[in-house]
């Protein structure tokens, strides 16, 4: 699973300086190369960050086991129901048993049967609208096997909604569009299982340490195409216009991996080995989606060489569906991606969405082929499906973009970790949904790093060909992790795993250098709290620039404070600890902004260059000029565009030499993020002739048109030259617009902001809102109803709380009436959390 990935980097950069952002928000997403969580803002106040006190969470019981599912399933539309007949084949899992429980969430429960051959024999059965309780006409050995036939009707909308950061909502069937009505939205269905909302479309023992073989009977209009795990065994046409698909899936994987997606689909296909692979989206992206996705066939090779495990399924499918909620999802045979995956030319030219792609697909072998026995496990899922971002991202594009996922990825938990620190395999938590966080993911990948470069790169591999092999098919803790890696090194990794799997936190180190008496010092000091975590053993890389020379030494850092000799016939130019930021800790080195620029100067990783930049932000330090115009000169395009930014705020952005080069940037540099910040840049200069602008209103990057679109609002310059850029749809674009245009009174702006405040769904809308609410703010209560009523929608529609949250904001804003009040309230009863939020009480 892969969390939700918000757009619009570009917007966050801008904002700020605009109208449209002048409205207090929370929290954005963080919007990063890796998957992403919303940062916990903690500027306000110290916050002491806390661990979970939940009670212990056990893997579910086996009392017995799920072998095969058999589903027809049609629809109705109209009330959003999926009409059921599930056949159930399953044994006793040791112990004799007399029932059977079945996890059913929100069914009318039609007809309960025992299937002995032709004949079906009613059961008693008891159902609390979550279990259904099935009592057996006598007591079954573990060498019986028993068949069960159900048949029901779902009613997902029915259905009490939550869901998490990662998964916004856990009613498992979702319909897009089912009446066919809205304008532009596709007719739709799809649905999304984990953690435990599959049982919301079909009976079934719905924990992820079960495993079942598949067939599902799919009748639909024979306008749509159907999608699901496994192969199509057949489509047969039917009476009144439907037709009915079988698929099967021979090999078992656990419920909560079920899939199916209906639709007017373009289905492009590509091939890996002697495997089909497909691309599914709608028709009007049928002709980029090989540029999107046609890495793919690349993807399984390189995994599966590297795993030396080919890719264990008989097909690989990968669907765009409208309004998901997450941003994708690892469903065995076919992942589903969230709509941000439509991707036209343009937007092609701007980013790429590999590491969603590579995420998903390594959830074949890490979360499908092996499945963690429990959530509290779930980072054996996912913190491999992280990893293989950075793994990608190493072997296609490079050192330093393998170097940038794997900072950004740092940082991301590094955020999370001022507010709550647990442990990676937490056996303690409130709610199952609390594992889908930047623990889980970010953390576990650089844990998963660390344990790399700790036993060598032919042993980790060999070790992961262990797990994977020895374990196929099964449910796995921990543990078995462990031991795979202990049996391939022939060590004991017990304090490894102890250290960085099952203890809370991580490393905080303040390092000290000193050169005196032909010695260099450094002195190492572990300043994280030690009661709720630990004093960390790890191996640590001091790396020394001597007369343009580096050096590197190896250390072990055992103790809470350690104090490192190295003889040197004169003082380095500077001393640099984790050059290239393997270890999984916050790094605190005191030394001169000198040594800061001696680094980045002479740095020869994207790492060590980063870290140095960062340093050397907003200061006034002499040689930072220096620092920056090799920056803007660097072969990586993220030192380019950090050097542009900290340009930005320096003295030198005067000159009239310096401006040429931002000029230079802007307009010809082969980056399109490079371009955008530069033409951003270009635009805090007083005087910007509009011919420049104009040059970048013309760029091929919707990035770049979108950094000029403020640069001419700000300008001072007519708006009406922005207007075609209203039938854009990118959101980027939109984005901008919105912002530039929050003063206009024109009813066409009106009309097209309360469009884009309907079509826009997650982080896209989240930015949008701001801007949408300060339009509203500059009109008198009659003007706002219809900007009101659209804020209104988004709140009961919208998942992700962020948006959600900034639409009610919005609302409390305009709520000058006690109609309006008493709608707010409305809204507080449906979702207590916006009561929370804005200090309202429910009656």
């Amino acid at each position: 699973m892969n969390h939700i990935v918000s757009r619009g980097f570009l917007f966050i950069l801008l904002c700020g300086s605009t109208v449209g952002c002048a409205v207090k928000q929370p929290a954005a997403p963080a919007v990063a190369a890796a998957e992403v969580v919303p940062a916990p803002d903690t500027t306000a106040v110290e916050v002491v960050p806390v661990t979970s006190k939940g009670s212990y969470q056990p893997a579910a019981e086996r009392l017995v086991d799920l072998l095969h599912t058999k589903l027809n399933v049609r629809f109705d539309w109209a009330k959003q129901h999926l009409l059921g007949e599930a056949t159930l084949t399953l044994t006793p899992y040791f112990y004799p048993q007399n029932q059977v429980v079945l996890d059913a969430k929100g069914f009318d429960v039609h007809q309960v049967s025992l299937r002995k051959g032709k004949q079906d024999v009613p059961l008693t059965f008891d159902y609390d609208q979550h279990k259904l309780t099935l009592e057996l006409d006598k007591t079954y050995s573990r060498k019986d096997t028993l068949q069960l036939f159900i048949s029901y009707t779902a009613k997902p909308n029915e259905l009490t909604v939550k869901g998490s950061s990662a998964i916004q909502a856990d009613k498992g069937l979702y319909f897009i569009n089912p009446l066919g009505k809205e304008e532009g939205v596709p007719q739709q269905i799809w649905t999304q299982g984990e953690t435990e909302a599959s049982s919301a479309w079909f009976p079934t023992i719905d924990k992820p340490n079960e495993r079942m073989t598949q067939e599902l009977y799919i009748t639909v209009e024979d306008r749509f195409k159907t999608l699901s795990n496994g192969t199509l065994v057949s489509s047969q046409k039917t009476k009144n216009g439907l037709r009915t698909d079988h698929w099967r899936l021979s090999k078992p994987h656990a419920p909560y991996l079920a899939m199916m997606a209906i639709g007017e689909f373009a289905v492009v296909k590509d091939k890996w080995r002697n495997l089909e692979v497909s691309y599914w989206v709608e028709p009007e992206y049928a002709a980029t989606a090989k540029a999107t996705f046609g890495r793919t066939p690349a993807m399984l090779e390189f995994f599966s060489q590297k795993l030396g495990v080919p890719f264990p399924w008989e097909k690989y499918a990968q669907v765009v569906v409208r309004d998901f909620v997450s941003g994708a999802m690892e469903n065995t045979t076919a992942s589903t991606f969230m709509q941000a995956l439509h991707q036209d030319r343009r937007e092609l030219l701007d980013k790429n969405w590999d590491h969603i792609i590579a995420h998903e697909l390594f959830h074949q072998w890490f979360g499908d082929l092996v499945t963690t026995e429990s959530w509290a496990n779930l980072p054996l899922n996912e913190s491999f499906a992280d990893y293989s971002e950075y793994l990608w991202a190493e072997h296609k594009y490079g050192p330093d973009e393998a170097a940038l996922t794997h900072q950004t990825a740092l940082l991301e938990y590094l955020g999370e970790a001022k507010t709550k620190q647990e442990p990676l395999i937490r056996y303690h938590y409130l709610d199952k949904e609390d594992m889908f966080d930047s623990h889980s993911y970010a953390k576990g990948g650089r844990v998963l790093h660390m344990l790399r470069q700790e036993v060598g790169e032919e042993a980790f591999f060999a070790s992961l060909n262990l797990y994977l092999t020895r374990h196929k098919y099964t449910a796995v803790e921990i543990d078995e992790l462990r031991m795979a890696f202990e049996d391939i090194t022939g060590r004991d990794l017990q304090p490894f795993f102890k250290q960085w799997f099952l203890t809370p936190g991580h490393p905080e180190l303040l390092v000290r250098h000193r050169f005196q008496n032909d010695t260099l010092t450094v002195q190492v000091t572990q300043t994280q709290d030690t009661v709720r975590t630990t004093v960390y053993d790890l191996p640590l890389t001091i790396a020394i620039l001597q007369e343009g020379t580096w050096q590197e030494k190896e250390v072990r850092v055992t103790k809470a404070e350690q104090t490192f000799a190295f003889p040197a016939s004169k003082a380095p130019q500077t001393v640099t600890i984790d050059p290239k930021q393997t270890i999984l800790a916050r790094i605190t080195h005191e030394k001169p902004l000198e040594e800061w620029a001696a680094q980045f100067l002479q740095g020869n990783g994207y790492a060590l260059k980063s870290t140095a930049l960062e340093q050397l932000r907003d200061t006034t330090f002499a040689q930072v000029d220096q620092v920056i115009q090799q920056a803007i000169k660097d072969p990586f395009w993220k030192i380019r565009s950090t050097g542009l930014e900290m340009l930005v705020s320096t003295p030198a952005i005067q000159k009239p030499e310096v401006q040429a080069q931002i000029q230079q940037l802007a307009l010809t540099d082969p980056n399109s993020t490079v371009r955008a910040i530069g033409m951003y840049a270009l635009s805090t200069l007083s005087g910007l002739p509009p011919e420049i602008v104009e040059k970048g209103l013309q760029d091929s990057s919707y990035q770049v048109v979108s950094a000029a679109i403020f640069a001419w609002s700000r300008g001072s310059h007519d708006l009406n030259r922005l207007k075609p850029f209203l039938t854009y749809k990118n959101p980027d674009v939109v984005n901008a617009l919105a912002a530039a245009f929050t003063a206009n009174t024109e009813d066409e702006l009106y009309g097209w902001y309360l469009k884009n405040a309907q079509k826009l769904r997650g982080g896209d809308l989240f930015y949008f809102l701001q801007s949408f609410g300060a339009y509203l703010l500059k009109k008198n209560i009659d003007d706002q109803e219809r900007g009101w009523q659209a804020l209104v929608r988004v709140v009961e529609r919208e998942t992700l709380d962020i948006a959600k949250q900034t639409a009610f904001q919005m609302l409390t804003l305009m709520a000058e009436t006690d109609d309006r009040r008493e709608t707010l309230q409305k809204l507080v009863e449906k979702d207590p959390k916006l009561g929370q939020l804005m200090g309202l009480q429910q009656n």
